[in-house]
Formats: C-alpha cells, sequence, structure tokens
C-alpha cells in the first residue's frame, strides 16, 4: 500500500489504517501543515503535533532533501513522521511511549528488515547528512502551508 502512495494524504491514509488496526483507535479532522522549523544540535525536528489541537506540523526541509537526494527513503520517512505524529493525535503524549508505539506498529505492518521498521527503530542513521553537529537554527517566524485534502476519511459530509 505505502508504495502506492504518491502523495502525503496518501500515505496518511495508510497510517491511519495501520494505527487503526494496531491501537483500536483513530481520529478525523487533522490537517497537515508544512513548515520550516530549524534545527537543534546534533539533530532537526521531523513534526510535532500540538495537544489539542488538529494540526500536524511537518518540517519541509529535510522533507524536501530526502525527497531530492535519497527519494527511495522518502515515503518510508514520511510514514514514520506522519505515524509518529499521528499517534500523539490519539492521546500517546508520552515521547518514549510514543516511539515505541511506532516501531510496533511499523514492524507489525511491514516486518522488520522494511525501512520504514528501520527508520522507526533508529532515523539517526539513515539522515546523517540532514544533522548539523552543534548548530541550532530557527526561522524568524513560523509560515504554515496547509496541505490541502490531507485527511480524506472526513471530507464526505463536508456540504
Amino acid at each position: 500500500m505505502l508504495q502506492r502512495s504518491d502523495t502525503l494524504a496518501d500515505v496518511f491514509e495508510v497510517v491511519k489504517l495501520a494505527a487503526s488496526q494496531h491501537v483500536g483507535r483513530t481520529r478525523g479532522g487533522l490537517m497537515l501543515a508544512l513548515a520550516d522549523l530549524g534545527n537543534v544540535p546534533n539533530g532537526f525536528f521531523g513534526a510535532f503535533h500540538v495537544v489539542a489541537s488538529n494540526v500536524i506540523v511537518m518540517n519541509k526541509v529535510p522533507l524536501a532533501r530526502i525527497r531530492d537526494t535519497q527519494p527511495q527513503l522518502y515515503k518510508p520517512y514520511a510514514f514514520h513522521v506522519l505515524l509518529h505524529e499521528y499517534l500523539h493525535t490519539l492521546g500517546y503524549v508520552d515521547e518514549v511511549r510514543c516511539r515505541t508505539l511506532a516501531y510496533e506498529v511499523s514492524r507489525s505492518l511491514f516486518g522488520e528488515d522494511h525501512l520504514v521498521t528501520q527508520i522507526a527503530a533508529d532515523v539517526s542513521q539513515f539522515f546523517p547528512n540532514l544533522v548539523y553537529p552543534d548548530a541550532a537554527w530557527q526561522p524568524a517566524e513560523l509560515t504554515l502551508d496547509l496541505v490541502p485534502g490531507f485527511d480524506r476519511g472526513n471530507a464526505g459530509y463536508i456540504a
């Protein structure tokens, strides 16, 4: 299913199905915003979800660099980040528990050897070129670009 995904919205449909099957919970009405989230020393933020909101904000800079330099990792990376944040939206707010659960869902759906599962186990081994040692940078302002048609499962009832 993931290999047939063409857009982030397509990937998210796979995420929702996987989470529903594994944890038995779903949530609708979510939006995805892309933004430049900068970086932190020895890492970067892939995305975040503000508790009690309906928005997942995904860092567009690493997403674009992965798409351009390692296209075979784009969908597995997007799946991992969206799954992790979707689990937060389902109420799994503890970061360690959420990481563990994202790994378990990935392993259950794709198997131990799939790129999604390997990224869930240790994302840092795949993207060392996106990590800047001892450097931190944040944009002056946060500009959110909403992804149209992101959460398709909830569009049918809107007139």
